[in-house]
């Protein structure tokens, strides 16, 4: 088995201090040797709403983890153009990164709603998936959110507390630390005038006043 790398989307609009933290906490717990930020294109989720260009989100996020070693940004979404299916993008990562073990990251809301996604099946024989959650929410740590035909493809491992695809892939629920921060309500004080320092690392707050970034509103929702 190749290296350990996560692989980490969103739209990144901007990226925040829960983004680093959840990618931090990630990479420590499952030993990493890096771990992906994918700002996505146009999110499938979100067809109407207009993001920041995706020169711009790359920028944010570049500058966010630029002193850490183990962190990088990765273009493939923005480059394709067009939306951004996730099966799209884990199939490509063979090449980008061959032979590695792959941990796909995402919420447990975004989870949740997987069975609407691209050729969701086929996802779990691509990469393993993380699955964060933020106490003191209590979370069910279940895979009854999955289309039954992956659901059936998974077995639960007790020694690892995970559940074991066929493929040999795993899915597994990381509670990470709470951190009440949200890209809506980052734009919506950029909007407003008001301050977003400890939001958003210092480049991306000096990233996004030189840009005039969502100070009308068009990036708001």
């Amino acid at each position: 088995m190749g290296a350990r790398v996560g692989i980490l989307g969103g739209s990144f609009d901007p990226i925040h201090l829960g983004h680093l933290r959840s990618a931090e906490e990630v990479r420590e717990a499952l030993a990493l040797e890096r771990v992906y930020f994918l700002p996505a294109n146009q999110p499938p989720h979100k067809p109407q709403r207009r993001l920041a260009a995706g020169a711009d989100r790359l920028a944010m996020v570049e500058r966010a983890i630029a002193d850490h070693p183990a962190f990088r940004c990765c273009a493939l979404e923005i480059e394709r153009g067009g939306t951004s299916y996730s099966v799209d993008t884990l199939e490509a990562f063979a090449d980008i990164e061959p032979g590695a073990d792959l941990h796909f990251v995402v919420g447990i809301d975004t989870f949740r709603e997987i069975q609407t996604w691209k050729d969701a099946t086929r996802l779990f024989e691509l990469s393993s998936f993380v699955v964060t959650d933020r106490p003191p929410d209590v979370v069910e740590h279940s895979i009854k959110h999955l289309p039954v035909a992956a659901r059936e493809a998974f077995c639960y491992d007790p020694d690892t507390l995970s559940y074991r695809h066929r493929s040999g892939t795993r899915l597994q629920f990381l509670p990470i630390t709470g951190i009440d921060i949200s890209a809506t309500a980052v734009r919506e004080r950029v909007r407003r005038g008001q301050s977003i320092r400890y939001l958003v690392p210092p480049e991306v707050e000096r990233y996004i006043r030189e840009r005039k970034l969502y100070a009308s509103g068009e990036s708001i929702g």
